[in-house]
């Protein structure tokens, strides 16, 4: 079951993280159909918008975007050649001054959708909003990028999800051409994310001139113009939530990461539909680095990048890359934009892929109806998730409203938009992950709540062994999930008998369990007489031979004349059937088994695993493995490190902590990620390590580099690490833990006046918080036994965001239930609001010194991040903005006393 779960929460997860990658802007949805308005006069004037803006008013800004875009042409056109018209929404040139950073970090075609965001495919009178105020009005850039209006008195405001303005005044509004002036900038939800929480509308105002020109004036969308969101990547999980998010895989979740994610827009939807936003975000990073070295880059630059890129260094040198290239560019100097990077690598996989000998086969794909990207999940993976998830969820209180999905329609993508399905399943695979409390399961959620939702199901799978990759700074989401995390010699000790040494043990724990199934799949298969070794999950089993010998083996009273069928498909029927007979609940079909389908094959054999593993209870084997236990504070600790170390998103996935970082290889990756260009890298080997004296030296390197963090290593040598001593390692990892919060605390306060961050000022910044929210409680040290209760910490994150906890979830703390209720509550709280953290509810119960302070650490940076993001206040003047958020901020870390929203 738990298995099982795991299986289908990672591959559920892919396949929806696949659809929010391939999230495309769509063509303009029907829009609704207006009260019909007097007949136009015939023959209407021409209209011409570069005239138009340049008389009526300082609107020369909009215009120059316009230009620039290249979108002036296509709402010329859609004024003078089309029968439904135009409406514009023109903001002035201080309004689009306020806004200079946070449009200056816009890539051409994120901008140019901002553009296009503040115009409706439709003539609209002033009279006529009052009937939009129902629905979510589509603009010219289509898909997500919608408006709402409403009519307050004869006043329209409009909210953009983010931004919240209205109509000053009708600059022109004659058939076939409205133009409405604005008071502010229209920045898209599909952009900048969605993480305010709706505000009310702005009272009536006259139609004068806006107060957003006012420097002294906070509007709701002043969180815009902050470096950090004003960034289409995002800052955090709990606002992109896609941009921010799997290895589990996560992120950006699919549909429902269309909620956490933007993605990489490109204007030519055709040639985005020939990538994933896996390949668009990688491709992009590389497009920008190369622009960052040179100010630009040329078609004679592309060479060395694609020769750089694991698609094309096999199979091409540069000079051919380039001979390709000159084909279609006469000028290798010439400056090439990033829709056109994306046609020459296009052009190049086309050659590869002829130079390979053609495309290879492919199971079908699904396409979800609001992408044009593939997604490489067959329909009877879906098919096979959708039926698992149905029956473990059918009977949960708030989802069988919506269950059964039916697995032929876009249903399970649909119903994973609010995040509620995520959280669910989570909690499936791992009960207790989530307090369910802490789920916003409201039959209608608005956006800040479905990001919240999103938020605490990206923290908790990355809390339950997801390797998330960069989901809500970069985007990127890694498709891998601990499917068999319970394979390992703790859960099953009879797994010694696949040894044929005993001096194998440290070869099989350092297995992962995925080779770890294998091994025993290989074991019996070589006693019933089997020949051929199965390396992997697909073409080696898709015969159908391998799980004949198999199961007659393991269950010889069920044998069936599985092995005789000639016919591989009839095989593989007679295969499942048997299967079915030791209780294995089928993932695949005979189709799945003939193709070859990897994720399915791996899910059936786990399942025949799970249900006869055919290994003897070897007392002497086994009591050696259950001397290997450690006690229950080591066993939490090491699986916080190792949830941790995979979260980093390094090349290494961790399964046994102890054994895998013995060799100094893993922890020099991450102390890469921690401190940037820290190793050595030509000092180093990279496993397999056969020689002791190279694992010697990778973990002499790290003692070094530690020690050049100053951490406490008096007579630790890199021996030790090799050695394994357990004790030292949680003491090294625990030291590199806290190094790295306590310079993401350093790095928000950059512009501030600068002393280290120390463990007092966490704690000094925590009490201060909760006395600036008239709250009672206190604590005195991170040991302090009162924090057992939860109590505290429920007032910490009511401070630093007073909607998120519920008060009448929580106890007083005074029996063990009610203290383990409210830490559970905490855990599930903090993650809702973005915290990465790792630790269990028995470490806030028990009071664990060092994951107390992690938690507290990371409650201090979401609330100091949220702080840096939204203090710049709107000003026509953006240094002068820049000048108090450095001010404010560092009143606000170096005092350690100020509260977040004093400058906001």
């Amino acid at each position: 079951m738990e298995f099982s779960m795991f299986f289908i929460l990672s591959n559920t997860l892919l396949l929806l993280s696949s659809s929010a990658f391939g999230k495309t802007v769509s063509p303009p949805a029907p829009t609704p159909t207006p009260t019909p308005t007097p007949a136009p006069a015939p023959a209407p004037d021409y209209v011409n918008l570069t005239e138009l803006l340049t008389v009526a008013g300082p609107f020369h800004t909009f215009l120059n975007y316009l230009e620039s875009t290249k979108v002036l042409d296509t709402f010329q056109n859609q004024a003078n050649n089309t029968e439904e018209g135009i409406t514009i929404f023109v903001p002035k040139d201080s309004d689009f001054a306020s806004k200079k950073k946070t449009l200056s970090n816009l890539t051409q075609e994120q901008l140019k959708q901002v553009i296009l965001f503040h115009a409706l495919p439709h003539f609209y009178s002033l009279a006529e909003f009052k009937n939009l105020s129902e629905t979510s009005t589509p603009t010219f850039a289509g898909g997500d990028y919608t408006l709402n209006f409403t009519d307050d008195s004869g006043t329209v405001h409009i909210s953009s999800g983010w931004a919240k303005t209205k109509v000053t005044s009708a600059v022109h509004a004659t058939v076939p051409c409205a133009v409405y002036e604005v008071d502010k900038v229209l920045l898209p939800e599909a952009i900048f994310g969605t993480d305010i929480p709706p505000t009310p509308a702005p009272a009536p105002a006259p139609a004068v001139a806006p107060a957003a020109d006012s420097p002294t004036e906070h509007s709701a969308d002043s969180k815009a113009s902050s470096p950090s969101s004003s960034q289409p990547d995002g800052s955090s999980a709990s606002k992109t939530i896609i941009s921010h998010g799997g290895s589990l895989v996560l992120a950006t979740f699919g549909v429902v990461m269309m909620l956490f994610y933007v993605g990489v827009v490109v204007s030519d939807q055709e040639l985005q539909s020939h990538f994933t936003q896996v390949e668009l975000r990688s491709l992009k990073s590389k497009f920008v680095s190369a622009r960052t070295q040179s100010g630009r880059v040329t078609v004679g630059d592309l060479p060395s990048i694609f020769k750089g890129l694991k698609a094309f260094n096999e199979l091409f040198d540069e000079n051919e890359i380039k001979a390709i290239l000159a084909e279609s560019h006469d000028n290798m100097d010439q400056e090439i934009d990033f829709e056109g990077f994306l046609r020459a690598h296009m052009n190049l996989h086309a050659r590869a892929t002829a130079k390979e000998g053609g495309p290879k086969s492919s199971s079908s794909f699904l396409k979800a109806a609001t992408t044009t990207v593939h997604h490489a999940i067959n329909e009877s993976e879906r098919a096979s998730y959708v039926q698992h998830i149905n029956g473990y969820l059918a009977e949960d209180k708030f989802l069988k409203q919506f269950l059964p999905i039916d697995p032929a329609s876009d249903q399970l993508f649909d119903l994973a938009k609010d995040g509620v399905l995520l959280c669910k399943l989570i909690n499936v695979a791992v009960p207790g992950t989530i307090d369910e409390r802490a789920i916003n399961t409201k039959k209608v959620l608005n956006p800040w709540e479905r990001n919240e939702n999103h938020t605490l199901a990206l923290n908790s799978a990355k809390a339950i062994g997801c390797t998330v990759v960069n989901i809500g700074t970069q985007d990127l989401v890694e498709g891998r999930i601990q499917m068999l995390a319970d394979l390992n010699l703790k859960k099953t000790p009879q797994l010694l008998e696949l040894l044929e040494d005993d001096k194998d043990v440290e070869e099989l724990i350092s297995l992962p369990p995925e080779k770890v199934l294998l091994k025993w799949m290989n074991f019996h298969l070589k006693k019933a007489g089997y020949e051929k070794q199965v390396t992997n999950f697909s073409s080696d089993v898709k015969d159908g031979e391998a799980y004949a010998v198999l199961l007659n083996a393991l269950a010889p009273e069920l044998a069936g004349p599985a092995i005789a069928a000639n016919d591989p498909t009839e095989r593989a029927k007679v295969i499942l059937e048997q299967a079915e007979k030791l209780d294995c609940k089928t993932y695949l079909t005979p189709k799945d088994i003939v193709e070859g389908s990897p994720n399915l094959n791996l899910a059936f054999v786990a399942q025949i695993f799970q249900h006869r593993n055919g290994l003897n209870a070897d007392t002497t084997k086994t009591s050696y493995a259950e001397m290997m236990t450690d006690d229950d504070q080591t066993s939490r600790e090491e699986r916080c490190f190792r949830m941790w170390i995979n979260s980093l998103g390094i090349a290494t996935h961790v399964n046994n902590l102890f054994e895998d970082i013995r060799n100094g290889w893993v922890l020099l990756e991450v102390l890469d990620k921690v401190s940037p260009g820290s190793v050595n890298w030509k000092q180093a080997t990279k496993p397999p390590i056969q020689m002791p004296f190279r694992k010697v030296e990778n973990c002499n390197q790290v003692i070094k580099i530690g020690k050049e963090l100053n951490f406490s290593l008096v007579n630790v040598a890199g021996n030790d690490i090799v050695q394994g001593n357990k004790k030292l390692l949680l003491a090294f990892l625990w030291q590199l833990m806290r190094f790295t919060m306590l310079q993401l605390l350093k790095n928000l306060r950059s512009h501030s006046q600068g002393k280290e961050i120390t463990d007092a000022d966490i704690l000094n910044w925590a009490n201060n918080k909760v006395k600036k929210a008239k709250r009672t409680s206190q604590m005195d040290s991170f040991k302090d036994k009162n924090l057992s209760n939860g109590i505290f910490f429920l007032d910490l994150l009511t401070a630093v965001e007073p909607r998120v906890v519920n008060w009448s979830l929580v106890t007083k703390g005074e029996t063990d239930e009610d203290k383990k209720m409210n830490a559970t509550y905490i855990i599930s709280v903090a993650r809702k609001l973005g915290c990465s953290i790792y630790l269990l509810p028995e470490d806030i119960i028990e009071v664990n010194q060092k994951m107390i302070l992690i938690l507290t650490a990371s409650i201090m940076y979401w609330s100091l991040q949220k702080h840096y993001e939204t203090i710049t206040p709107e000003a026509t003047s953006p240094e002068a903005g820049e000048n108090q958020t450095n001010t404010d901020l560092a009143n606000e870390v170096s005092d350690l006393a100020i509260d977040d929203n004093t400058a906001s």
